[in-house]
């Protein structure tokens, strides 16, 4: 097709395809994630439970009293976020099926709502509870053993780059509502 035969509800590929991809990939990777936290349980439940408990940290008395050390509270909080993965892998699984419909379709409106929401619980998990929760309440950047920062970081960037592009102008198509 021309761009003299296309029309304006008609959207051109590139954009929608790179949005679909790039949550597809996020989608890809939480659900990794989520299936390891699920399948190899324990190894993860003790990277929380160090985590939380502030026990690899510079110890300092000003910040221990943030320390959580019972295990039933660490598992639950372990257990939350597996449980958070799952629902967001979940729904960028969906939103990256949408992308595909939308293609046959000409809109990609619904598309792009869903991978909104499922970008930003993983921008939410990884920026909010990881980086900014585990990072700086928890100290976790002060342990050499226990940091998972850098992985955090990873994956917070992965989900905001999508999110950009899921959101650039014309990644979404035009809809008969006009957007």
């Amino acid at each position: 097709m021309t761009d003299k035969q296309r029309t304006d509800s008609t959207p051109r590929t590139g954009l929608p395809l790179a949005a679909a991809l790039l949550t597809g990939t996020v989608a890809l990777c939480v659900s990794l994630v989520a299936f390891g936290n699920i399948t190899d349980f324990d190894t993860n439940r003790e990277f929380v439970r160090h985590v939380l408990a502030m026990d690899t940290t510079f110890k300092d008395q000003d910040l221990m009293w943030r320390a959580i050390t019972s295990h039933a509270l660490q598992d639950a909080a372990y257990q939350a976020v597996i449980a958070w993965e799952t629902v967001a892998a979940v729904v960028l699984l969906v939103a990256t099926a949408l992308w595909a419909v939308g293609a046959r379709r000409g809109s990609f409106a619904r598309a792009r709502q869903i991978s909104t929401l499922g970008l930003l619980m993983v921008v939410l998990l990884f920026g909010a509870g990881f980086l900014a929760i585990g990072g700086e309440w928890f100290a976790m950047w002060q342990s050499k053993e226990w940091n998972g920062l850098e992985a955090a970081t990873r994956n917070l960037t992965v989900a905001g780059i999508a999110l950009v592009v899921v959101h650039l102008p014309g990644a979404a198509g035009k809809d008969r509502s006009g957007e």
